[in-house]
């Protein structure tokens, strides 16, 4: 038998729904989940919302994904019931939820719960028939226990001078977001080491924002920001604090091979690139930033593919060869990548913002909460402050 609270949890409960792919939404009153074993149903404290959220549910993007779906995105959430095989959760735990669910028997069949059913014959099964399709924007929802990570709420929410961290609920959902870039830089793929030179781009998206965050938090020398908007480049900049002086440098994009190389050059100041890290939305198909950047690497760098580009990619063979480059591909992270950056937050080493609440552009410049009724209004401020700001629904 499922472990619950002791209070008898609701029958039903509100969620945004899409009944077929690509019409409106709605919220709906539907049953509130049961857990079942190797699953937990927790609250939804706060549910982060992409840039691209509307872009996924009108069909702009074409993500296949079954429906009936409630849609959603990863959360942080409380523990309400378990299902009669968890060892380690308990009821009342604060949990990160990570959307990326992969099959228990097979490596590499993996989904995003709520927004798209991956890339093999395995993991679209896994989505449609596995239990797991439905997000977070609801009131309560189920995830598997290996997708529910605990966090040390004391440590992360307590005062700064009882020795906690001082952040917020909604701070902690800027973790997912960061995981992804994490996720290419970390130890498990590419592995930037302090005093490295990284190139970002673009890092005008909210995603590229936060590699540079990443980078710097992980010891980068110099992360080499690049992109076509000069405005978000600044506020790119203004990440830079008083111990990270002189770290960022900036750089214009225009996805011009000649341009791109030369700017690029220019910006390394006859140091070495290491990495290359690039996060470029589907819109760049037609840009030669990346093979700019493949030109710009030292002897031995590495080159990180995460962005979302559908099409082939010309690239330097020769250059590729006689300068040793790895280039690793790297969609989302691993779960190891989790715990250990969960791990660097609650230790302080990855900050979410420095004592001001300053250090990301996610944090106090920008903040609007909605309930899910509102949900059209808050895709379209979550799109138009893609790279300012931080758009999320809380119970």
């Amino acid at each position: 038998m499922a472990q619950s609270t002791s209070a008898t949890l609701p029958a039903t409960h509100r969620a945004l729904r899409q009944d077929r792919r690509f019409e409106p939404l709605s919220v709906q009153e539907i049953p509130v989940p049961t857990a079942i074993p190797g699953s937990a149903v927790l609250r939804v404290q706060a549910a982060g919302i992409l840039s691209y959220m509307k872009q996924i549910y009108n069909g702009e993007r074409n993500y296949p994904y079954p429906v009936p779906l409630t849609v959603g995105s990863s959360a942080i959430a409380r523990v309400v019931a378990l299902g009669p095989d968890a060892t380690r959760l308990k009821v009342g735990d604060l949990c990160l939820l990570d959307v990326t669910m992969r099959a228990r028997d097979g490596k590499g069949d993996i989904f995003l719960s709520a927004i798209t059913d991956g890339f093999t014959p395995g993991s679209k099964k896994l989505m449609a028939e596995g239990g797991y399709r439905d997000g977070t924007y609801a009131e309560y929802v189920r995830f598997p226990l290996e997708n529910c990570y605990r966090l040390d709420e004391r440590r992360l929410l307590g005062s700064v001078d009882q020795g906690g961290l001082g952040y917020t609920v909604e701070d902690l959902l800027y973790i997912s977001r960061l995981l992804v870039p994490y996720g290419g830089m970390g130890p498990l793929c590419i592995d930037v080491k302090p005093g490295e030179t990284v190139v970002v781009a673009p890092a005008t998206g909210s995603f590229g924002a936060a590699a540079v965050h990443v980078a710097l938090e992980l010891g980068a020398g110099k992360v080499i920001a690049m992109g076509r908007n000069t405005t978000v480049l600044e506020r790119v900049k203004a990440l830079e604090t008083e111990d990270k002086k002189e770290r960022i440098v900036t750089v214009p994009l225009s996805g011009v091979l000649e341009k791109d190389l030369k700017t690029l050059e220019e910006a390394k100041n006859g140091g070495d690139i290491d990495v290359f890290f690039d996060i470029s939305p589907p819109m760049a198909k037609d840009s030669a930033h990346i093979k700019a950047g493949v030109l710009s690497l030292c002897h031995g760098g590495r080159l990180c593919l995460m962005g979302g580009l559908l099409n082939d990619l010309a690239l330097p063979h020769s250059k590729i060869m006689h300068f040793d480059l790895t280039i690793k591909g790297k969609w989302m992270f691993e779960r190891e990548d989790v715990t250990s950056f969960i791990k660097l937050v609650e230790s302080g080493t990855m900050r979410l913002h420095n004592e001001k609440q300053e250090w990301h552009m996610y944090g106090n410049q920008y903040s609007k909460k909605y309930d899910l009724e509102d949900w059209a209004e808050a895709f379209d401020e979550a799109e138009k402050v893609a790279s300012e700001g931080r758009v999320y629904f809380a119970s």
